[in-house]
């Protein structure tokens, strides 16, 4: 059920940006080809033809699958057609107390034209027809009924001990009582609709004086942008469909039809039924073993040496500890921090306030562009304003991406910088679900070089260029290929070469060119890359040294890490950027090396391979572009990187709390297996 909800969820943001946007080069009479060779027309044809098969596989899986399986647990869905009794009294006496007085029927006719419609928003077409006439001479009118969105959308019903638990979608008790908002008046038909828009913004930076203002208007707009989907269920008469689509100016390529709820995502508060717990995964407590400690013995630890976090096996809340404590310290005097995403209630922004409210110099690089934030971020932009923090509103023509987090301190013995890097963003709630790196460390050149990319973002100075940090979209895609040519010609040379990437999608032209070199020169490739991949390996002369793996598991893997042999010197550098064009020369990014050897070798000598070994969640890039599922070896119990890194962080926090003496302190988040498959 989760699965099918996150799938949901996905299709309508790619239906909302992607879809959108190759509908627009059609409209505008691109016939420009990509890299591929495929033109806007085309690429329309075979996601539609592809997002009808996996629409029709996840609705098959819905009926034959999951709700049987439902059933066996006793968890039902009820129709509220089907109910008797009590329990239909039940329904629609909160039809009628808690549904009924925030519904609106919208008439369309002459004088009533057809309404606008909200992206995503869940309606019902309702025809009528007076009671006075009969079906083949009567005058036939139409209502709009929207589903609120201020009402629960699953309804769990009241249930007696040791009985099944049943709910009911909203939509389908509304429909079932429609006629109590058309009193007088026959319904002729009712079935419901969703339709997807547009949702991308189109901000000028340059031509926008304002741009906080700019973004609010255009987010105002992206609610009412041309519609590019339309959903209905499988029962809907042909009659309503011509109907709707010629309202929303659709054709029948753009129609899907759905066998069963009409937006996967209600059903996610099934999930929260503690009730149901030996149906979800078991429950994971990320270590919170102090790897940094917290207060000002934070400082004293990095001024030792480095600290790397890996989430969520370990605790985002040493991050937002530190922060906080930074907030307070009477020795900082300046935090200067990005935002790009962060979580409601955010305690990092309560932070940043209190330490401005203090009289600390407070910087915040705030992305007023990031993608269905926007409102969350415009929101947090103005309170730090009033706090009285500094806000900058990212670069001009840019996203700001990066994660960077610099406090400047008055040490006993000098003026010292603090950094924090990261993988992942500023984000409590999703740094439970996401796996994501984070670095502290007090390195006088690393930090210098934070500091002053700081100055470069909210100031007017050129990039300066860096020994330690790529930043795109200066030179990060350029010193890459720097890195991989580096390795082909290491491996030309008899030397140690072998590349190990890991990212979450992989499109960038020049950076494949320079990876299938690497690999004709002889250099073993490997490439974990979650979602698109537009290289294709195992290519006779081409790319037979190059695997690509893609791991989906519990947790979003989500971290950047690139590493490279360098002729037996390894270099391992992590950071916020994929490979694709939009983060290589359109954003912001950073991307920063590890050079605590302690570090450097638990990433490449264990957190990789447990990657690359995994036998379960894993599967394997082919040369054609399809995908296989790993099969596991007979032997042993089969590798899987997620279910390792959860048992090897429960473990570690089994030994502390066994251990007298007090916690003690790691400064990498995972000990050594004890075995390949443990």
């Amino acid at each position: 059920v989760k699965f099918l909800a996150i799938f949901s969820s996905n299709l309508d943001e790619f239906f909302e940006i992607r879809v959108s946007g190759i509908k627009q080069q059609i409209a505008s009479g691109n016939t420009v080809t990509g890299p591929d060779g495929i033109s806007p027309s085309e690429q329309f044809q075979r996601i539609q033809k592809r997002v009808h098969e996996l629409v029709a596989m996840q609705y098959g899986l819905w009926n034959e699958e999951i709700l049987p399986r439902l059933a066996k647990e006793r968890i039902r869905l009820r129709e509220v057609s089907s109910l008797k009794g009590a329990e239909r009294e039940w329904a629609y006496r909160y039809f009628r107390d808690e549904i009924f007085p925030v519904l609106t029927p919208l008439a369309v006719d002459a004088s009533h034209p057809f309404p606008r419609i909200a992206n995503k928003s869940h309606n019902f077409l309702v025809r009528l027809r007076r009671p006075d006439t009969t079906e083949d001479d009567a005058e036939l009118l139409y209502s709009i009924v929207q589903v609120p969105r201020v009402a629960p959308r699953l309804l769990a019903m009241p249930r007696k001990e040791g009985k099944s638990w049943d709910y009911l979608l909203l939509s389908n008790l509304i429909r079932e009582f429609l006629g109590d908002l058309f009193p007088g008046l026959v319904i002729d038909g009712a079935h419901a609709f969703r339709i997807t828009r547009n949702s991308d913004l189109y901000i000028d930076d340059e031509e926008a004086e304002n741009l906080l203002r700019t973004i609010e208007q255009g987010l105002r707009r992206a609610n009412r942008g041309n519609a590019v989907r339309l959903e209905v269920k499988k029962d809907c008469p042909r009659d309503f469909e011509t109907y709707l689509l010629e309202r929303f100016q659709l054709t029948d390529a753009d129609l899907y039809h759905l066998d069963g709820p009409i937006s996967m995502p209600h059903l996610m508060p099934l999930l929260d039924n503690d009730a149901l717990a030996h149906l979800k995964d078991r429950p994971f407590l990320a270590a919170s073993d102090a790897l940094l400690p917290q207060g000002d013995e934070a400082w004293e630890c990095l001024r030792k040496g480095d600290v790397l976090l890996h989430h969520p096996y370990d605790s985002f809340d040493e991050v937002v500890d530190f922060i906080t404590h930074a907030a307070v310290d009477p020795k900082v005097l300046a935090i200067k921090m990005t935002l790009y995403r962060t979580s409601g209630n955010s305690p990092i922004v309560a932070a940043l306030g209190k330490a401005a409210m203090k009289g600390k110099q407070v910087t915040a690089i705030i992305e007023l562009k990031a993608r269905f934030d926007e409102a969350n971020n415009i929101h947090w932009a103005r309170q730090l304003e009033e706090y009285g923090a500094h806000v900058v509103y990212g670069v001009v023509g840019l996203k700001t991406h990066c994660k960077m987090l610099l406090v400047v301190r008055r040490d006993e013995d000098r003026i010292r910088h603090y950094v924090h890097l990261g993988t992942g963003n500023y984000h409590p709630r999703t740094a439970k679900i996401y796996t994501d790196l984070s670095l502290f460390t007090s390195r006088p050149e690393l930090t210098q070089e934070v500091a002053t990319l700081f100055n470069t973002l909210t100031g007017l100075a050129g990039y300066p260029g860096f020994k330690k940090l790529l930043v795109s979209p200066f030179d990060l895609a350029a010193r890459f290929k720097g890195l991989i040519e580096r390795e082909r010609d290491h491996a030309l040379a008899g030397r140690p070469a072998r590349i190990i990437v890991k990212l979450n999608s992989l499109v960038d032209e020049t950076l494949i060119t320079a990876l299938y070199e690497a690999s004709c020169a002889g250099v073993k490739i490997d490439l974990i890359v979650r979602g698109i991949c537009c290289l294709r390996p195992q290519v006779p002369g081409v790319s037979e040294n190059i695997r690509v793996i893609s791991i989906v598991g519990r947790f979003l893997e989500h971290s950047r890490i690139y590493s490279f042999a360098n002729g037996g010197t390894p270099e391992v550098y992590l950071g916020s950027a994929d490979w694709m064009p939009r983060n290589l020369y359109r954003r912001v990014e950073v991307a920063f090396p590890l050079e605590d050897t302690r570090l450097r070798d638990f990433v490449q000598n264990e957190m990789l391979p447990a990657f690359l070994n995994d036998e379960v969640k894993a599967r394997e890039l082919q040369a054609d572009g399809s995908y296989l599922r790993l099969k596991p070896k007979q032997t042993g119990k089969p590798a899987q990187a997620q279910l390792y890194f959860r048992k090897r962080s429960r473990e570690f926090q089994a030994a502390l709390a066994a251990r007298s003496g007090g916690p003690a302190k790691r400064l990498v988040p995972i000990t050594k297996p004890e075995s390949k498959n443990d």
